[in-house]
């Protein structure tokens, strides 16, 4: 008991992001019959770990980082962006998930939010309610993250799953984990986090500002503080006629390429939170817009 006790302990001392039950894995936009425009997550361990401004980033000397292991994502806005200097909800709002003021001030309603893993489908948009165009950019305000990383706590090797809520405000009743219910009935800033070990669930709140968010637009697009607005390139530009008569494809490939960064005190690259190693970053490393064939 002391030993379980401990650990829970050494856990608590963790970090700052966010996954809930897959209730509501084939979201389908009810609008209409299709064609419509299709956004499936890839979530890529290879694909180049970027900063808030999009250039290639390094870990810093005296940090560590891992890959985590991806369970679900979820995104409470997405965008179509004409082009570069296309501002904030100047281009085509595709999805805008629930809120609700229910915890007080108006939050993201994490109730009714769309959880879809590796490959799975997020969102179906009628491609008819879409305005005919050609799309440089998506952007999307992520929310939810869901995964397990590796840690050691008093020489035991662990894996743990986080539930990390990334979104601007988050009203939150209860999420699962693994096993364990958390009971929350009420708003969460971004960075609300739960954590779940063999030894149980610990809860904690990242510092502001902690999440990487990848906007390669600064100069000439920026974004609120807190929004978790990610801004990608497609390889080549989205054309919509209006005439479609199939289904477009797009994944969504986000970089989870040592996503996961602390503080590595003593030099190991082994994530110890017992020994006041802290987590720095746990922001997706940059996103890649590809329609598929």
């Amino acid at each position: 008991m002391k030993k379980s006790l401990l650990l829970l302990g050494v856990v608590a001392l963790l970090f700052s992001s966010c996954k809930k039950e897959d209730e509501n894995e084939s979201p389908v936009s009810s609008a209409e019959n299709g064609p419509y425009l299709v956004l499936k997550f890839h979530f890529d361990e290879d694909q180049e770990r970027l900063d808030n401004f999009g250039n290639p980033s390094v870990i810093p000397a005296g940090n560590a980082a891992q890959t985590p292991q991806f369970n679900s994502l979820s995104a409470h806005y997405a965008e179509l962006i004409p082009n570069a200097n296309t501002w904030l909800g100047d281009g085509e709002v595709i999805y805008e998930g629930p809120e609700t003021t229910a915890g007080g001030d108006l939050a993201i309603d994490f109730d009714q939010a769309v959880l879809a893993g590796e490959g799975e489908v997020f969102q179906r948009i009628p491609l008819s309610s879409i305005s005919a165009g050609t799309y440089e950019y998506l952007r999307m305000s992520l929310s939810y993250q869901n995964y397990n990383i590796a840690l050691q706590a008093n020489g035991f090797d662990l894996q743990g799953t986080l539930a990390g809520f990334i979104g601007y405000n988050n009203y939150i009743t209860s999420y699962t984990i693994e096993g364990d219910e958390v009971a929350v009935n009420g708003n969460k800033l971004q960075g609300y986090w739960g954590f779940e070990t063999n030894f149980g669930v610990v809860e904690g709140q990242a510092p502001e500002g902690a999440t990487t968010v990848v906007n390669p637009l600064w100069d000439t697009s920026p974004i609120p503080a807190g929004s978790c607005l990610v801004t990608g390139l497609f390889p080549e530009a989205l054309q919509i006629t209006g005439t479609e008569t199939q289904d477009i494809v797009v994944q969504v490939s986000l970089s989870v390429n040592n996503s996961f960064e602390w503080i590595d005190g003593n030099s190991d690259g082994i994530y110890q939170p017992g020994d006041n190693e802290q987590v720095v970053d746990m922001g997706i490393r940059g996103m890649i817009p590809m329609v598929q064939d």
